[in-house]
């Protein structure tokens, strides 16, 4: 379908819900600035599924619409009530505006300063290059060791360079194997794999954990997190190693490749070696100085850019599409939180009947459908704020609570993997012309079937400690 058709069909439906009459909206008692917040809601979902202009474009019409038309600077045309209908509480602009330069935006921004640091002085791949050498012996070993090696770095970097960085290293693997081979079918799925999983491991692994961050009444440290998520990623990364390895097997008993490494060194990258291994170590120790993961994430933005780690030009390197579109996220979640909006649609849903498990496991479900069509970023942007609703807004959530709610569909997020689409690191496997849509479809299924099946456990022993 034509972009503009598909612009044309999203605008349609929340035209519609703006111009209808307060009485025929699903709340009936709605003000008019609820009415137009339930429109630019519908408009992201709509924008961010059938895609007609990029992701993060859609965040920054949504800032600019929060700003226009609901804000307590809005234009004069929207401040003005209609017969009936109340105009309702105006949001503060300074908020909106905010989004820019949420903690979450922060933390993204100390993890990409130090990606862009580690590729610049190589650090990732020698690192990569010492980690695999152990694991060269046998086939069976290289998977695991990939599979491990790929979900580390994506723990702390993008999952995108992580991906590019391993199908580099891999290259003259997958030559010496045989492009055609099964097992380098097997061995390049597990990268992308890998990495989608790792990034469950860590806050800033990947844009919805921060984002449910911003949820939170009491938000989780770097440590608490890891302690709960890595061993899940372990379990994930187990269950595929020994799935791939069924659906690929290797014909040959060994591998006769060796890889080198040679660290950097010098004033600087002894500097960044330095920095890196500090930052992360205060992440994982918040309980003992007390600066949280935001305010630790500017350290490596202050000594890069002071000693010329990093430099004007490699600014340009970082991925503002992505902070743009969790800005477009934070101002939408932020407006339907303050207005009330999020609640009364959470609170309308006919879900009074059902236990918190079904509800929860129902929203798991979503998250996972809608990242295997969309971004998995915008599917946190739109489902978190509804979780966040649903969790307070129901008695039979009170066993799960809330941020138990928000981190289970976060991480739901990062299941969805079964099409080229659906995540970065499945584009970039898929575009090496090795691996067809069937080979991601049959694997990423089965990895995030089991993913739903193990959160799901998770979320029915919650409810039993609760």
């Amino acid at each position: 379908m034509p972009n503009r058709f598909k612009l044309l069909l999203a605008l349609l439906l929340p035209l519609l819900v703006l111009n209808l009459p307060a009485g025929l909206l699903p709340l009936p008692d709605a003000s008019l600035v609820e009415q137009r917040l339930l429109a630019i809601f519908l408009l992201a979902a709509l924008l961010w599924v059938l895609e007609p202009v990029p992701v993060f474009a859609t965040s920054l019409l949504i800032i600019g619409l929060l700003l226009i038309t609901v804000s307590d600077q809005a234009a004069v045309w929207f401040l003005r009530e209609d017969a009936g209908q109340p105009l309702g509480e105006l949001l503060p602009y300074q908020a909106i505006m905010g989004s820019f330069a949420s903690p979450i935006i922060i933390l993204f921004l100390g993890g990409f300063a130090l990606a862009l640091g580690a590729a610049k002085y190589k650090l990732d791949t020698n690192l990569a290059n010492y980690l695999l050498r152990p694991f060269m012996a046998s086939h069976d070993r290289l998977m695991l060791g990939i599979m491990l090696i790929t979900a580390l770095f994506s723990m702390f970097m993008s999952n995108t360079a992580t991906t590019l960085m391993m199908l580099t290293i891999m290259g003259p693997v997958f030559a010496s194997l045989g492009l055609q081979a099964p097992s380098t079918r097997g061995l390049l799925l597990a990268i992308p794999i890998a990495a989608n999983l790792g990034g469950i491991g860590t806050p800033i692994g990947t844009p919805p954990n921060a984002i449910a961050l911003q949820y939170m009444t009491n938000p989780i440290d770097f440590l608490t997190w890891m302690a709960f998520a890595v061993p899940l990623v372990l379990v994930m990364l187990a269950a595929a190693w020994r799935l791939l390895l069924r659906l690929y097997p290797a014909a040959e008993l060994g591998l006769c490749l060796t890889l080198s490494s040679k660290f950097v060194r010098g004033p600087r990258a002894y500097l960044l070696y330095a920095t890196f291994a500090l930052t992360i170590v205060l992440w994982l120790t918040s309980f003992w100085h007390g600066m949280n993961s935001y305010v630790v994430a500017v350290i490596p933005l202050v000594v890069f850019s002071l000693t010329g780690i990093i430099t004007p030009a490699d600014l340009q390197k970082i991925n503002w599409d992505v902070l743009w579109l969790v800005a477009g996220g934070i101002a939408l979640g932020l407006a339907l939180d303050q207005s009330g909006l999020a609640r009364k649609l959470a609170l309308s849903l006919p879900l009074e009947q059902l236990p918190g498990a079904a509800i929860l496991l129902s929203l798991l479900l979503v998250c996972f459908l809608l990242a295997n069509i969309m971004s998995n970023t915008a599917t946190a942007n739109l489902i978190l704020p509804i979780t966040a609703a649903v969790a307070t807004g129901y008695q039979g959530m009170a066993d799960y609570g809330l941020d138990s709610a928000l981190v289970l569909v976060a991480l739901s997020c990062s299941l969805g993997m079964i099409l080229p689409v659906s995540t970065p690191p499945n584009a970039l496997a898929y575009a090496t012309g090795l691996i067809t849509t069937r080979d991601m479809l049959r694997t990423g299924l089965a990895v995030g079937a089991f993913g739903l099946a193990l959160l799901f456990v998770i979320l029915l022993v919650l409810g039993a400690l609760g």
